[in-house]
């Protein structure tokens, strides 16, 4: 957007202007080129009497990396920050110190890049919406920046409660070092022997993850929690090949799993089977142990949410990893919710084989949007020689099964964040945050009790780090759905929690630890409220169709409309708590159509109800 299309251009022909520049004096000192066409890319051999490591290592003594591609072939990149003096230390390297006899700017003029292949030249245009042709000054661009952020409501506005999300603090001092030039310009694939620094800083939050999780072995490879997901159940896989029983495909799954559980199993080609829930919201013990043993013969793995996705410290845990072990599986945890666990239990303590932590929840990566993420992967020591490995720089176990990947430590540069943070906070920081994060939840699950039903506990009536209001019952009494009271949150200056999952017709919310009390009564406050205007609509007081819930949220056009048509005031749309006009976010949009987009589905997975009744189908058909 900054640079618009022609800005673009003028990088891309930089590159390719630069490759042919440094590609015609390199031919002039002896080198043979590869005569493919190129880009911003060259492919050479070294000069007659040198040899490919002579000149890596003349490189090494200028500050330039080269490629090794074979033992007779180097490989050299260019980029928009390449400049005149990185081409001409390139030529002193293939020289191998010997004075360069002509300079770039005598070059220049006869450095003519190749002529692109056809199929490949671009002949239309390209970034036509005005977006992309309107900010190219710095002011502009900042201006536009904030304009955006203006629009969205974050953690500089409020708490931003989404159950099994864990929008926690991400502090600055976390994230001051991967501002700094050390660390955020070093390629991936750099020499061992540059990135000691780093190496060190990775072996470390390897060693602090270890401990906290309880395994012994580690990678730090995946970009995400699904990556994490899928590279540990590809260890499983190749762990259970490996003794002779790749044979064993069928992964057993809670029917209140993570939508990402059966996916990735899915994608590791394994046949999903669907285990039910009680009452309690917990794994039915009675049909994990039936389908267990049922399937043993075929079982490969369980993958099981501690504590589970309904926010509660399932008491069963151990049984139910030992379930799985005794009918030769092995169990995968997935750690969306560690940041109830840490410090105080962990999964290879108490029997699973590997899990996945989310270091962009649990341990302060900030959620990117899409952006970089890390989802290490935690093994037991039988997986350790199954971990991600890398075909260009060494690492990962002996009998790994593959990357994950393009970098061996995935999102290195992040890495640092999670670092501070778990040498800072230290291990009774991080236990003591656990513990804080358990105590808010509940702190709010009881004050809001008396206002809504509380979905499921634990048998001490104690949730976890997050807990389930049920809204099923406001549609039939008032008409109101957990949407409407999700987009009336807006109007009071809240980020609507988790809608609809893992039970339809409910709200989720996780406070974390990072909100303190007054925060956490706020946004109690505000479903108070909201639920007191409920009320008025079941009393008849309020209308059914016109009222603050089902016309949420209101906009600033729509609160300052030459016209107001509704039963209720101004005042009480936008401002409907004390305080709130020396504060107000205004929400973006008005409500959108929910009904035209839940009767447009674009997901193509099956629930995991769908599953279980295939199961139950299947049996059926097998008994008669």
């Amino acid at each position: 957007m900054y640079h618009g299309p022609e800005g673009l251009k003028k990088i891309a022909t930089h590159c390719q202007t630069s490759a042919a520049l440094m590609l015609e004096g390199l031919t002039k000192l002896g080198c043979m080129p590869s005569g493919e066409a190129y880009f911003d890319t060259i492919c050479v051999t070294p000069p007659a009497g040198a040899s490919v490591d002579d000149v890596m290592a003349a490189g090494y003594a200028e500050g330039v990396n080269f490629r090794k591609l074979s033992d007779t072939q180097i490989t050299l990149s260019t980029d928009e920050t390449t400049a005149l003096e990185d081409i001409e230390a390139v030529w002193r390297s293939f020289a191998l110190g010997k004075a360069v006899p002509f300079t770039a700017d005598e070059l220049m003029p006869s450095a003519n890049p190749m002529p692109l292949p056809l199929a490949t030249v671009r002949t239309s245009l390209f970034m036509t919406h005005p977006m992309f042709n309107t900010h190219h000054s710095e002011h502009q661009m900042l201006r536009y920046i904030f304009k955006l952020a203006q629009k969205d409501i974050s953690l500089v506005h409020c708490m931003i409660p989404l159950g099994s999300c864990t929008m926690k603090l991400n502090a600055t001092a976390e994230m001051m070092p991967i501002t700094w030039e050390n660390l955020n310009r070093i390629h991936p694939f750099a020499p061992a022997e540059q990135t000691m620094g780093y190496a060190e800083l990775i072996t470390s939050l390897e060693d602090i993850l270890c401990e906290i999780t309880g395994f012994p072995g580690m990678s730090l490879q995946p970009n995400s929690g699904a990556t994490g997901e899928y590279a540990g159940l590809r260890a499983i896989r190749a762990y259970q090949a490996a003794q002779g029983e790749a044979h064993r495909e069928v992964c057993l799954i809670p029917v209140s799993a993570h939508g990402t559980n059966p996916a990735s199993a899915a994608m590791c080609g394994m046949r999903i089977v669907a285990i039910g829930c009680d009452d309690q919201g917990n794994i039915d013990m009675a049909d994990l142990k039936a389908k267990a043993e049922k399937h043993a013969d075929k079982l490969s793995a369980l993958m099981v949410t501690y504590p589970s996705t309904h926010g509660v410290f399932e008491e069963t845990i151990t049984q139910i990893c030992d379930t799985i072990h005794e009918n030769g599986g092995q169990v995968y945890m997935d750690g969306a919710n560690m940041n109830a666990q840490v410090g105080l239990c962990g999964p290879g303590y108490f029997g699973a084989d590997v899990c996945h932590l989310n270091l962009h929840k649990t341990f302060c990566i900030p959620h990117g949007g899409g952006g970089p993420g890390v989802g290490p992967i935690g093994v037991a020591e039988h997986l350790k020689p199954f971990l991600p490995n890398h075909p260009v720089v060494p690492m990962g176990g002996e009998q790994s099964f593959g990357p994950v990947a393009g970098a061996p430590w995935g999102s290195a540069s992040i890495l640092p964040i999670s670092w501070m943070y778990c040498v800072m906070m230290g291990s009774a920081g991080l236990r003591r945050a656990t513990e804080t994060a358990i105590l808010n939840a509940n702190y709010m699950a009881a004050r809001l009790s008396g206002h809504y039903r509380v979905l499921y506990t634990g048998s001490s009536g104690l949730c976890a780090h997050e807990f389930i209001l049920d809204c099923r019952d406001f549609k039939a009494s008032a008409g109101i759905s957990e949407s409407d009271i999700a987009k009336r949150l807006a109007d009071y200056n809240f980020h609507a929690p988790t809608m609809s999952w893992p039970v339809a017709g409910t709200i989720m919310v996780e406070p974390t630890e990072s909100e303190d009390k007054a925060e956490l009564d706020r946004f109690c406050d505000a479903l108070i409220s909201i639920r007191a205007e409920i009320a008025e609509i079941e009393q008849g007081i309020a209308s059914k169709e016109d009222n603050l819930l089902k016309n949420a949220p209101h906009t600033a056009s729509i609160v300052t409309a030459e016209t107001w048509e509704h039963s209720y005031t101004r005042a009480r749309a936008a401002f409907p708590m004390v305080g709130m006009r020396a504060a107000k976010f205004w929400p973006t949009v008005s409500r959108l159509n929910d009904t035209y987009g839940d009767r447009n589905l674009v997901c193509s997975c099956p629930p995991m109800e769908s599953l279980m009744e295939k199961e139950d189908a299947e049996e059926m058909a097998a008994s008669s």
